[in-house]
């Protein structure tokens, strides 16, 4: 077995690639997660108990690290809506401005769908 080259990234970024099916993907879905995570440790005195905790154990406390691992174990993973999904939604309101979510992140326990917000989306120029 080839030895892995040890990198200041861990997860490698390769693994990371490996899961989703390009690097917009995991941009959107790791920053999609580390901001619920990030929510999560906000409102923990709070008791809302409204977001999906960390699902694996982590020694780093970075929200974006600790999204990644869970990308890297199959923890969370992508939801792409089908055509027909957005003008099922569309028909029934999707939004204010009537933008579908691009993405969705799904939590593997309970496979909670979280929808993207409009500002994950790409703009024009992108």
């Amino acid at each position: 077995m080839a030895q892995r080259r040890p990198t200041l990234m861990d997860p490698p970024i390769e693994e990371l690639l490996d899961k989703v099916d390009s690097k917009f993907t995991l941009v959107a879905l790791s920053a999609k997660r580390a901001r619920q995570i990030n929510s999560y440790y906000n409102q923990l005195g709070e008791g809302l108990g409204v977001v999906v905790p960390p699902q694996v154990t982590s020694v780093s406390g970075k929200p974006l690290t600790i999204a990644f691992e869970e990308v890297a174990a199959a923890k969370a993973t992508f939801h792409r809506p089908d055509p027909e999904e957005l003008a099922a939604e569309g028909e029934a309101g999707a939004g204010v401005d009537g933008a579908a979510p691009a993405i969705s992140a799904v939590i593997d326990p309970g496979a909670a769908t979280v929808p993207a917000d409009a500002d994950d989306e790409p703009g024009p120029g992108a």
